[in-house]
């Protein structure tokens, strides 16, 4: 029985430090691909509802965004509502918005070019490759299983939040601590494939007291493009939301990616009416 103890023990020891390590190699695979993503343009189509008490659906929209990279830094343009075009005066004045943001950025200086460049990197950063690299200190982690997804063999990981983890950004110290998380990790590469993430308790984001509720849920999935990089390919999120202690709804949200594009230097910009 002793034996039998200390093998449950070692195996349970073994099993843990194998997902560690497992996800420790997604990071660094991560950070590769977040160098090759920055080079893709692509569609977003966001798809919102806010629901009453009851459940029932009190607004719904519907837009869709072309993201391209505009003299080294992303820029968005609303292309679709409600899966429809714009309007043809709503399409000018994007068109008229465009225009002005690549007169002015061609104009800047290279200290202000260099300045504004920083700048969308640190959001990036901040946002995905800075939280993404502190997760193997934030979580305990337990391979689950093995699965199929798509075709590709992945590892299924657990990861729960470790006592006294202190992140170093805003969203690893709001969100980590009071997540639990579910990684598909695909063994050829080691990427993330899927990822669902579970609220164990109210979490307050910045300094405007945006407050997701316990129980919020998010699922992330990503596909492979050209063979050469893994890319979003949805985000769901099903969560209680309230902003200023003010306004408080409960949320569902798809946002769906397609259209990728790897970005050229000699690509240009086309016109709304030159969109297919």
């Amino acid at each position: 029985m002793r034996l039998l103890a200390i093998i449950a023990f070692t195996s349970a020891v073994l099993a843990a430090q194998d997902a560690k390590e497992i996800v420790q190699r997604a990071v660094q695979i991560n950070d590769r691909n977040e160098e090759i993503a920055r080079n893709y343009t692509y569609l977003e189509r966001q798809d919102a509802r806010a629901l009453d008490g009851s459940g029932r659906v009190k607004d719904h929209k519907i837009q869709t965004w072309d993201i391209t990279l505009l003299e080294g830094s992303p820029y968005r343009r609303l292309v679709a509502r409600d899966d429809k075009p714009l309007p043809p005066a709503e399409q000018k004045r994007e068109e008229e918005k465009l225009r002005k943001s690549i007169e002015d950025r061609r104009k800047e200086t290279e200290e202000q070019r260099s300045k504004r460049i920083a700048a969308a990197e640190k959001r990036r950063d901040d946002l995905r490759r800075g939280p993404m690299k502190e997760l193997p200190d934030a979580f305990d982690f337990r391979l689950a299983g093995e699965e199929a997804i798509d075709g590709h063999a992945v590892w299924v990981v657990d990861a729960t939040p470790r006592r006294g983890f202190k992140g170093t950004t805003l969203l690893s110290r709001a969100m980590f601590p009071k997540v639990h998380g579910r990684f598909w990790i695909e063994k050829g590469d080691y990427h993330a494939m899927k990822l669902e993430v579970d609220a164990l308790e109210t979490i307050t984001v910045g300094w405007l007291l945006v407050r997701l509720a316990k129980g919020s849920h998010v699922t992330i999935e990503s596909a492979r493009v050209n063979d050469e990089v893994w890319l979003p390919k949805r985000i769901a999120v099903t969560a209680g939301l309230r902003t200023l202690l003010l306004f408080g709804a409960r949320i569902e949200t798809q946002i769906d990616y397609s259209g990728y594009k790897k970005f050229q230097a000699e690509s240009r910009i086309l016109s709304m009416g030159e969109q297919q």
